[in-house]
């Protein structure tokens, strides 16, 4: 199979995803930065892989002039570390909600001014700011949440914290700088997140480390459904990841890294409706039971400790006709 038709398949399923969380609930979440971001993540991942710049160019059709400008402006700013500079400059024209071209670049000095000029147009043509007058009195002005279509929702702490949990739980045992640098967090909310979590004893911080003994998100909260679909997807793509590093190309009887789909095609009123529906409970009850049977046992710090990820989904789809899948 022609690996590019997958990886469109794939990217496909993914943007249905990120569509279906920005308009939930009548949601209009800011994408601005998403491609940029999307951009930014495969290059690093490509370069994980031992690829130089040129290869990574020409697999975006990319000269490698253009790829080297457009990662140098999107890239750490020299001025604001740990932000983008395309982050950066957003950041500082939202606190200033007005500033000129000339006040934009003094503030930026030490980056290139070619891509600070470059972040004023992309952020421009993407509608998150308007611009009025020209050259270096030209004037640029942040957009309203009205303006931008957004609902303006507040941030939940607890929401937050859960996804903070989750993360650490995954990465365990890590360090808050690369946390931060993991979950991309505003510096000040991501440092009252994890002292929330270390204060309540979801999080242990050991030597500058951060661990998590055990993480559930019980049935029926009301916080943390953000952090369970990440935890879900995140799943996914390591159990899919773990199969490409290993070259595996079938899958066998024994094997201890994998995943399979089962569809039952039934009706209502099948013999066998409750067995199949009810399928996800049995599972869950039983992965339950002997992730308690684990936790008893204790955490042993050995060399050839190991993490098992389980995962198991369920979907029930009506068809045009009105039958379940």
């Amino acid at each position: 199979m022609n690996v590019n038709l997958l990886i469109d398949a794939i990217t496909r399923q993914t943007m249905i995803l990120v569509a279906q969380l920005a308009t939930m609930h009548g949601a209009r979440a800011q994408l601005a930065s998403v491609a940029n971001q999307v951009f930014l993540d495969l290059v690093d991942e490509l370069k994980n892989q031992g690829l130089g710049r040129k290869v990574i160019a020409d697999m975006f059709g990319m000269s490698l002039r253009t790829y080297h400008d457009k990662v140098q402006r999107l890239s750490e700013s020299a001025t604001d570390r740990g932000r983008s500079l395309w982050e950066a400059v957003l950041g500082y024209l939202e606190e200033r909600e007005v500033a000129s071209r000339a006040e934009v670049l003094q503030r930026f000095c030490r980056d290139d001014e070619a891509s600070v000029r470059g972040v004023l147009r992309d952020l421009v043509e993407t509608g998150l700011v308007f611009q009025t007058g020209r050259g270096d009195a030209t004037g640029y002005r942040i957009a309203s949440a009205e303006e931008l279509g957004a609902l303006g929702r507040k941030p939940d702490p607890e929401a937050e914290g859960a996804f903070l949990w989750v993360q650490v739980h995954n990465h365990a045992p890590i360090s808050r700088a690369a946390l931060r640098e993991i979950v991309r967090m505003d510096g000040e909310k991501f440092d009252v997140g994890i002292d929330r979590l270390v204060a309540d004893g979801r999080v242990k911080d050991e030597n500058g480390l951060l661990r998590v003994e055990d993480y559930v998100i019980p049935y029926g909260a009301p916080w943390g459904w953000e952090a369970a679909i990440f935890d879900h997807y995140q799943a996914v793509v390591t159990l899919i990841g773990n199969k490409l590093q290993r070259r595996e190309r079938r899958a066998l009887p024994d094997d201890a890294v994998g995943g399979s789909t089962y569809r039952f095609d039934i009706w209502k009123g099948h013999p066998l409706e409750d067995e199949v529906v009810g399928f996800l409970k049995r599972v869950r009850e039983e992965a339950k039971t002997l992730r308690e049977r684990v936790t008893e046992h204790g955490r042993r710090e050995t060399a050839s400790q190991y993490q098992v990820v389980f995962y198991v989904g369920q979907a029930v789809r009506e068809d045009g006709d009105g039958g379940e899948e």
